[in-house]
């Protein structure tokens, strides 16, 4: 039998964008990859806000994030923000890579300054200190010079800036199409294979 993959890691900050969140979770289940996952309490307010997701944060499941019953193929496990004891926390806990998505400003702020006070913001840094691939992806327009200078210092220090711009060129026809863009461009960063979105060349 072939070696199974490491794991991912997802972090939903307080954002907009929830639906590029619950959107990746389910394509990465359906892919059949094994995800860990933590969302901050702003997370689960935007989740409510944007898509009426009740989320419980102290005895989550997995079926009221996506709205149904998870893709059968994958597996996920959820650790609270505030457990700094989870596997993720440590760089002795071989991942594959981590995704932040959508990454509020107070989050990419702490991981760029190294300032974490939760779970998301360890995990980030362990991603950056052991040169494993960390992909941020900011909402927030306009940006401020601190935002900007933030991004920098997080890209300097080796993660992948990815904001949540979707393209055009793909024929999108409805908002799920957006979000298929934004989501099909972190698969490929997060090596996840994906046909969400026809791409430049292709008939």
């Amino acid at each position: 039998m072939p070696e199974a993959m490491p794991p991912l890691v997802v972090g939903i900050t307080g954002a907009s964008g929830a639906p590029y969140a619950v959107r990746l979770v389910q394509v990465l289940l359906s892919a059949g990859r094994e995800i860990h996952l933590s969302i901050s309490p702003s997370g689960q307010a935007v989740l409510s806000e944007e898509l009426g997701r009740q989320i419980n944060l102290e005895r989550f499941r997995i079926d009221d994030l996506l709205g149904g019953p998870a893709p059968a193929d994958g597996i996920v496990h959820y650790h609270h923000y505030k457990n700094l004891m989870a596997p993720i926390a440590s760089g002795s806990f071989l991942t594959a890579a981590m995704v932040i998505c959508p990454c509020s400003g107070s989050t990419l702020a702490a991981v760029a300054h190294s300032m974490g006070e939760n779970l998301i913001h360890r995990a980030a840094e362990v991603h950056l200190k052991e040169r494993r691939k960390l992909v941020v992806v900011p909402r927030e327009t306009p940006l401020s010079l601190p935002q900007l200078k933030n991004m920098q210092a997080i890209y300097e220090a080796g993660a992948v800036v990815l904001p949540a711009a979707p393209g055009f060129y793909h024929g999108a026809e409805s908002v799920a199409d957006l979000v298929d863009f934004v989501v099909a461009r972190i698969c490929d960063q997060l090596g996840v294979a994906n046909a969400l979105i026809r791409r430049w060349g292709e008939a």
